[in-house]
């Protein structure tokens, strides 16, 4: 069974930086694709930014030169540094995982089968 636990989340001022982690079981890394979504309140999920089996990664235009999203394959963790981070970052963040097209590079959260419980992330002005 497929596990994800996300940590790292936290309150920062706004420029502050922030690491978060996601730890998974249940399943190899090397074989999935990972992606990092937000939720802020009152708005929809949307999606961050994924990396897929070979490395490669894409990101949401809102974070493009903030974040660096990395993955610890003999570890299985998937990683999301943050830096720069204003006050719209704020949000719960959430790691997710799917075997589906290991090598796409998607960010739409229909696209991912499984979720953890999500991280909260506030950035205060």
């Amino acid at each position: 069974q497929v596990q994800l636990v996300e940590s790292g989340g936290g309150s920062v001022q706004s420029g502050g930086s922030l690491r978060l982690s996601c730890v998974g079981s249940g399943y190899t890394l090397s074989r999935y694709r990972m992606g990092w979504f937000r939720q802020a309140p009152g708005k929809e999920r949307e999606g961050v930014a994924t990396i897929n089996r070979d490395g490669n990664t894409k990101y949401a235009d809102s974070v493009k030169g903030r974040f660096t999203i990395s993955q610890d394959n003999a570890k299985n963790i998937v990683y999301l540094q943050m830096s720069s981070l204003k006050p719209e970052d704020t949000a719960m963040y959430y790691c997710a995982a799917d075997p589906r097209g290991p090598g796409a590079l998607l960010l739409g959260n229909t696209q991912y089968m499984y979720w953890g419980q999500g991280t909260q992330v506030t950035v205060s002005s």
